[in-house]
């Protein structure tokens, strides 16, 4: 009889302790993935890990995904675990909200370290595994999937770490589709526009939301569900062809120029 934990793919999340990388976390369970979750929140970790109450095919680690060392034991403890990983979701981030020149170099520092530092400390430690399933004919490619932000395509104010962060990171997507892609492993990249999480509502005021429905043509906030179907969709045998793509799961934001307000009136 085969062990279900080598047989049973396996997709390792960041960030997910809550908000959109526990719906990606969740869209995997739903279909019969073992999932790992990365995050530096330890109380909150272990609410998630309560919550989910899958002892089988739920592991939580605590790490920083900035800290080379933190990323190579908590991989070393999926691979454990679980003894193959088939995706790999970089969601954990953070941002800062802060004019150009009142954003300090320590700021900066800790956005890009989380953001960019992150993603690729965390495909560094993730490939090795993914290709050595791939050679023993356990699992028959990998995948990649970076979440950058609308942030990282289009110029806002208050962004100059998260936004080049999110930017700098589409690069890397597409750096990394290249070499690994010829290896079996596919990397794409998301980016949400302005998602319903806890905390946008902590820090986006009313007259924010106002501004962001402004420019978003379908007029609101995306959920949750939607950012982790699309992530989904980018690690499934569904999109087995794209690599190196970044998608915009943003209601149209990207699109949008000026006029839409007008528009609304007019109609």
């Amino acid at each position: 009889m085969s062990d279900p934990t080598t047989t049973r793919p396996v997709a390792v999340v960041t960030g997910g302790a809550r908000g959109i990388g526990l719906a990606i976390a969740r869209w995997f369970l739903a279909r019969s993935h073992g999932v790992a979750l990365i995050d530096i929140d330890a109380p909150t970790l272990a609410r998630t890990e309560r919550e989910l109450g899958d002892a089988e095919r739920v592991l939580c680690v605590h790490a920083d995904v900035s800290k080379p060392d933190q990323v190579a034991a908590a991989v070393a403890a999926v691979d454990a675990r679980f003894g193959r990983i088939d995706a790999l979701v970089n969601n954990a981030g953070v941002a800062v909200f802060k004019p150009i020149l009142q954003t300090s170099f320590e700021e900066w520092r800790h956005v890009l370290g989380t953001n960019l530092d992150g993603a690729f400390l965390c495909t560094q430690a993730v490939a090795p595994v993914m290709l050595r399933g791939i050679a023993q004919g356990v699992q028959r490619g990998g995948a990649v999937v970076n979440v950058a932000s609308i942030s990282g395509l289009r110029a806002s104010t208050l962004r100059v770490a998260y936004g080049t962060s999110k930017g700098a990171l589409i690069h890397l997507t597409k750096q990394q589709a290249i070499e690994l892609g010829n290896a079996g492993i596919r990397v794409n990249a998301i980016a949400p526009g302005p998602v319903d999480t806890e905390m946008a509502k902590l820090v986006h005021s009313v007259a924010i939301r106002s501004d962001y429905h402004d420019v978003i043509p379908l007029n609101r906030y995306g959920t949750v569900d939607e950012i982790a179907s699309a992530a989904g969709f980018l690690c499934s045998p569904e999109a087995s062809y794209v690599n190196g793509q970044v998608l915009a799961v943003d209601g149209g934001f990207d699109a949008s120029g000026v006029g839409l307000p007008t528009l609304r009136r007019n109609a």
